[in-house]
């Protein structure tokens, strides 16, 4: 099976990435290498100007603490926290670690995305490597 796997995940209470460990652990090789990938969106100049530096630092500390305390979840796996788009930033990190597999979560396409695109979309269109959607 995959002995690289990537599993994006988006921590807020919307999302449950209890399906995608699942995945992940059943298509893994017995040797693979996990790793979880959430991506903090960068905030515009004009909002960023007004936010006192300690308020960034308080809230990524934070964002890595939950992101090590799901990663707890999926036994060896790599915790990594990103800035960026979402997809593009998925795509590029699966890129530049040699991923051999995705597995990312999807919410069912509403009309937005018929004009947007929604993330697992556009990792499924971009990716060099095979990509496995939970919903």
């Amino acid at each position: 099976m995959y002995k690289k796997i990537l599993v994006p995940v988006a921590l807020d209470s919307d999302h449950d990435t209890r399906a995608s460990f699942e995945a992940a652990r059943l298509l893994a090789d017995t040797d693979a290498e996990f790793i979880m990938l959430h991506v903090q969106e960068p905030i515009p100049a004009y909002v960023a100007s007004q936010i006192p530096e300690e308020v960034f630092k308080n809230t990524r500390h934070e964002i890595q603490e939950n992101l090590l305390k799901s990663a707890s979840e999926l036994p060896g796996a790599q915790a990594k926290l990103v800035s960026g788009h979402a997809g593009r930033a998925i795509v590029d990190f699966a890129n530049e670690q040699n991923v051999d597999c995705i597995v990312i979560a999807s919410h069912k396409p509403g009309f937005e995305n018929i004009f947007l695109g929604s993330t697992a979309n556009r990792v499924v269109h971009h990716a060099k490597c095979a990509v496995h959607v939970t919903r």
